[in-house]
């Protein structure tokens, strides 16, 4: 492990060097790995760092297990097992030339991490670029670096909501999906990508058809209760799908039939 860094009470960026395999870790954004602390167990993590860095891996873990409070003591200088990468990528090829809306509901930022250092890296090939960032408190706000930094590019627009405000706070106070109500959205030419809790993703969907923008240019990542990563255990299955294997991250026209569903 080359870093650990602290982003939130319960959540810490881990940075591993894998400089010393060859070509080191080549991955797509949207992408997750199989992180093993030996002796304690596996834990699919979604790779939030830059592409165009493969000599370094960047995951962001909320400690709530004992595999997540494990990989979070590990601390500099240990060894983790990496298997990977897996899953279906965010459709970047897809948005080129696209204006292209990123929302995020807490965690849910760490997947999209490595959307915004595409988009930038990249920002001659793609239209405008949104991002829209929410939490229950400021305090629960990941990458708050990388925000302000963001915040102060003119090649993007950031607009970041929490549920309750601390004393200080001087940005918008609500829902997610309220924040798509400020802003101006072409749907002939707009691609939609979130990721966050499911309740919030379901209320950002209806915003963006209410602004006529189609299920086919709206994708979500799902990412719940992948184990394996193969599709063999089958704990990840929704209904005629394994997240592991055929997403994490799927276009809404292929969810919309069951995801609201009870009990799905």
């Amino acid at each position: 492990m080359r870093s650990l860094r602290r982003e939130t009470a319960d959540t810490w960026t881990v940075s591993l060097d894998v400089s010393s395999r060859p070509g080191g870790f080549p991955f797509q954004p949207g992408q997750f790995n199989m992180l093993y602390v030996f002796g304690v167990g596996e834990v699919a993590i979604s790779i939030s760092g830059d592409p165009s860095r493969p000599a370094e891996l960047i995951h962001t873990v909320r400690a709530v297990g004992a595999t997540t409070r494990a990989l979070c003591r590990v601390g500099r200088g240990g060894m983790l097992g990496v298997r990977g990468p897996y899953g279906r990528p965010w459709p970047l090829e897809e948005a080129r030339g696209q204006d292209v809306v990123v929302v995020a509901g807490g965690l849910g930022l760490a997947p999209l991490r490595s959307v915004i250092l595409h988009l930038l890296r990249h920002r001659e090939k793609y239209g405008q670029v949104l991002l829209l960032v929410g939490a229950r408190t400021p305090e629960d706000l990941p990458f708050r670096r990388d925000l302000e930094r963001w915040q102060a590019d003119s090649r993007l627009r950031v607009l970041v909501t929490v549920d309750k405000a601390s004393p200080g706070w001087k940005e918008h106070v609500g829902v997610v999906p309220a924040l798509l109500r400020d802003v101006a959205v072409d749907p002939a030419r707009t691609v939609a990508l979130m990721c966050g809790p499911e309740v919030m993703m379901r209320f950002t969907v209806r915003e963006l058809e209410r602004l006529g923008v189609p299920d086919a240019r709206i994708h979500l990542s799902l990412e719940r209760n992948m184990k394996c990563a193969v599709a063999f255990c089958g704990h990840c299955q929704l209904v005629p799908y394994f997240l592991c294997k055929d997403g994490p991250v799927f276009s809404y026209d292929r969810l919309r039939s069951f995801i609201s569903l009870r009990e799905v």
